[in-house]
């Protein structure tokens, strides 16, 4: 049994702030401590649960097996508790500021126009949203929900599918007056494709051959972008040839902006889109529950 003057609670927030922000002195320095006084935290926690929990081998702060499980329980830990005042205070009614980070193309097409009616809904909750097709690390920005596009890799997220949609070449009619249409995948030799300024999953756009092989075309082109929005406006510009998710286009392509490009040869691939969020089951802070189960609802896309 713990001894009446150990403040756990205490430790375990210090400790997930040193391992959110990183190092001893950040936390410190967010806590209001001295960076002495966090680190002594750190050690008497250590020696009370008698294992390491971060390595102070490198100049970097690393976590242990050790610190790595105990930062996830402590995570759900906080969050308990957290759940727990505010039930007691004011019910279950989700409440608090919702921190919420999605690529460009989804948060501008599906989420902004969603957001006044789940608002409507919670009144007592708040949005901060960061639109970025970049990957962040929801630790570090301090994000409850994530929404990515394309497969997801390995991690202690967890995620909930919101959809997926096949993917489609695109470009505007006034690029294709001037530089012509590509009949076949091997005709986009001379055109110019437009890329993304960061790491893709796959690396080429994919297509088929009249027998049904698997065909890439690399990526070349005089046009990088940050985002799939600004691809889009690109491409309806008339700057070059873009592959984008058909929901994201195909207002453009029903309008006449943009068409669409090389269909025989379209593999079908598919793009899914998930959120994904740090806890799960009733460990979710109330307001992170709602907003997810608020995007199952209604999130279309196709």
């Amino acid at each position: 049994m713990a001894r009446p003057d150990v403040n756990r609670s205490g430790e375990i927030e210090v400790f997930v702030r040193v391992v959110e922000a990183g190092s001893f002195s950040a936390a410190a320095r967010a806590l209001r401590m001295t960076p002495s006084a966090v680190s002594k935290l750190i050690a008497r926690l250590e020696a009370r649960l008698g294992a390491r929990l971060v390595s102070r081998s490198t100049r970097k702060l690393q976590l242990t097996p050790e610190g790595t499980a105990f930062y996830d329980s402590g995570l759900r830990i906080l969050a308990d508790m957290a759940a727990a005042e505010r039930e007691a205070a004011v019910g279950a009614a989700p409440r608090g500021r919702l921190r919420v980070n999605s690529y460009v193309p989804f948060g501008v097409h599906r989420l902004i126009p969603l957001l006044p009616r789940f608002l409507e809904r919670y009144p007592e909750i708040s949005v901060d949203l960061v639109l970025t097709d970049s990957v962040i690390d929801l630790m570090q920005e301090r994000a409850d929900v994530a929404i990515r596009a394309g497969p997801l890799g390995e991690s202690r997220l967890v995620a909930r599918k919101l959809g997926q949609c096949r993917m489609v070449v695109v470009a505007a009619p006034s690029y294709l007056v001037t530089h012509g249409t590509p009949l076949t995948p091997a005709d986009l030799d001379r055109h110019n494709r437009m890329a993304f300024g960061f790491v893709r999953h796959v690396d080429g756009w994919q297509f088929v051959d009249a027998a049904g092989n698997a065909v890439t075309v690399p990526i070349m082109g005089n046009t990088v972008v940050s985002d799939g929005e600004s691809m889009r406006l690109m491409a309806v510009a008339g700057a070059g040839i873009a592959r984008l998710a058909h929901w994201h286009v195909a207002d453009d392509i029903a309008a006449g902006r943009l068409t669409a490009l090389l269909e025989d040869f379209n593999p079908g691939d598919e793009e899914p889109s998930h959120a994904v969020y740090v806890g799960q089951g009733r460990h979710l802070p109330a307001r992170v529950r709602a907003f997810l189960d608020f995007l199952v609802e209604s999130v279309r896309m196709a």
